[in-house]
């Protein structure tokens, strides 16, 4: 930038114009200024470098910004096709996706079985393993202790088959756990497909009396109802609760394609057997006690205490549905007849009770069978519930166990708490026990109509397998039934 003396500008007031124009416009060169000063050269360039290396930098930061953005939004396209992408099966999978099964495994395990039979039981809730063909007056709650083995189910479920149980009653298996429903789903299928075989096949063969087994034998005659009428038909037939409702056309085979009042009347009359038995459907405990309410009281809550959780709920939804319950231990019982006989006559709040063995003396409740009218087991579950609580609350003190067999005994002996519900005592007052294996070996004796005698016995302490072997054993030496079963 040139500077003018102030001299020169007295002296000369043309230029003073220029002067100031000068002063302003830098860039100017006017014949007053000094061309060879080093101000009016250098200034002009280190600006102009300057600006030149501000440019640069801006430039190539948003560059590298750039990049930066890029290089992301193709790492993030990268890794989301790699989590999508499933192997062939000519390569290995080195990632089987662990997140995504982690998120899933919970809703795999409750509800494997019911995707392979794509049919919930009740509301959204449990598996429904085999549909009855009409409602069914009584219910079988059956729970599986977690010791329980495939070999217990089995044998539970063909027995509860061929007594003949089912005929008259639907079955509810109560697992411990969604593993342990979806574990035990195969067994149950092949069983019932087992029994649905075993019907045809006794169906089909004419001799099928002369094979029954005087302990353990099937009797297709439990399983087939008359029908004498079109109305008995349509009004006896009604939709079972469990699973989606199917409109099912009534079909009477005797009708006549004549329409004389004759025929008509002779329909009428005419009598056919229909096939009829009860549902089976399972739940697990997480479905029916999902908070665990029992778990506050106690460190560890099996399945014998908080089954007493679950049955509030069960038996509440299906209130208007049963008139007879009954509560069972699936790894013990031994059904051999229908234990509803006991109780069908008696008032609908009537519970009746077996004691339990104590050595040669019959002492505490039996916890194990339970049978009663609806309304009474309803509320003998919801007292039972509460009596837990209080018991294991008094217990924390004493610091002793709670045992089940022990606060239904208590229960029972309270007056206030078993003023909801008739209190009955069966006789003789102990269920038997299939403890002698010569009973069971002894086809057609005095033994083994002793045990036939009784509905439903228990097996004894201690010798469980062996008496499991030999009632398969018995029930495999019939050639007919044989024919059906997987396990002969």
């Amino acid at each position: 930038m040139g500077l003018i003396s102030a001299k020169e500008t007295k002296n000369n007031n043309n230029n003073r114009g220029t002067g100031l124009l000068l002063v302003f416009f830098p860039d100017h060169h006017s014949n007053n200024t000094n061309d060879d000063s080093p101000n009016s050269s250098s200034s002009p360039a280190a600006t102009t470098l300057l600006r030149s290396r501000s440019s640069r930098l801006l430039l190539s930061k948003a560059q590298s910004t750039i990049s930066i953005c890029i290089l992301l939004l193709f790492l993030t396209l990268f890794l989301f096709t790699l989590s999508t992408f499933e192997p062939s099966s000519g390569f290995p999978a080195v990632s089987s996706r662990p997140h995504r099964r982690f998120l899933l495994n919970r809703d795999i395990l409750a509800s494997q079985s019911r995707r392979r039979f794509n049919r919930f039981a009740l509301q959204g809730m449990g598996t429904l393993f085999l549909r009855g063909t009409k409602s069914m007056h009584g219910l079988i709650v059956a729970h599986l202790p977690s010791d329980a083995t495939e070999d217990d189910l089995r044998l539970f479920m063909r027995l509860l088959h061929r007594s003949g149980a089912t005929s008259k009653s639907d079955v509810v298996l109560l697992f411990n756990s969604p593993s342990s429903g979806s574990r035990f789903a195969g067994l149950i299928e092949e069983e019932n497909e087992s029994f649905l075989k075993l019907v045809d096949v006794h169906r089909s063969n004419s001799n099928s009396s002369n094979q029954i087994d005087s302990v353990w034998g099937f009797s297709l005659a439990k399983f087939m109802k008359k029908q004498s009428s079109k109305k008995e038909t349509s009004s006896s037939s009604s939709e079972p609760i469990w699973g989606k409702k199917t409109h099912r056309a009534t079909t009477n085979f005797n009708d006549s394609s004549s329409s004389s009042n004759n025929n008509n009347n002779k329909n009428n009359s005419s009598e056919s057997n229909e096939l009829t038995h009860g549902s089976v459907v399972g739940f697990d405990v997480t479905e029916l006690d999902p908070e665990n309410s029992l778990s506050g009281f106690m460190d560890h809550v099996p399945i014998s205490m908080r089954r007493w959780a679950c049955y509030p709920m069960l038996l509440g939804r299906v209130r208007r549905n049963f008139k007879h319950v009954m509560l069972v231990d699936a790894k013990t019982s031994l059904f051999l007849g229908d234990p509803f006989t006991r109780i069908r006559n008696r008032s609908p709040e009537s519970v009746l009770f077996f004691s339990k063995h104590s050595g040669k003396k019959a002492s505490e409740v039996n916890p194990a069978i339970l049978i009663g009218g609806a309304k009474g087991m309803r509320r003998l579950s919801s007292s039972m519930h509460t009596e837990i609580v209080r018991a294991t609350m008094q217990q924390h003190k004493k610091k002793s166990s709670v045992t089940e067999s022990a606060v239904l005994s208590q229960l029972v002996g309270n007056v206030h708490m078993v003023k909801n519900f008739e209190v009955v005592t069966s006789e003789p007052s102990v269920v038997a026990e299939a403890s002698s294996l010569a009973e069971l070996r002894t086809r057609n004796s005095a033994a083994s109509s002793s045990i036939k005698d009784h509905d439903i016995i228990q097996r004894g302490n201690g010798n469980g397998n062996h008496i499991s072997d030999i009632i398969m054993k018995r029930i495999c030496s019939c050639e007919l039934d044989s024919s059906v079963y997987n396990y002969c």
